[in-house]
């Protein structure tokens, strides 16, 4: 493999891993978890409001709280699963 190659290589490797650290950004950001509350909100309000239940933008509030407190707890549950499994790693 010549120089050239290895230096489109590091390139194009560095690219990449500028596109997943963005992506990871995005994943996690408050950005993110707050436009999916309100999509979230939004669609059950619209859902149970053709349903016809009784005070449905009320009531699409609960399952919206859910979804964000789901959001919030996941990377704590995530480094717990992570630290499991790091342990049985270990111990083959």
């Amino acid at each position: 493999m010549s120089t050239e190659d290895l230096e489109k290589e590091i390139n194009m490797l560095k690219a990449r891993n500028k596109r997943v650290e963005k992506d990871k950004d995005w994943e996690t950001s408050s950005t993110r978890r707050g436009l999916l509350v309100i999509f979230t909100y939004l669609a059950i309000g619209f859902y149970l409001n053709a349903i016809q239940i009784e005070n449905p933008w009320l009531n699409a509030i609960v399952p919206s709280i859910g979804f964000l407190l789901s959001t919030l707890t996941l990377p704590y549950f995530k480094n717990l699963w992570i630290k499991f499994n790091q342990r049985k790693e270990k111990q083959v």
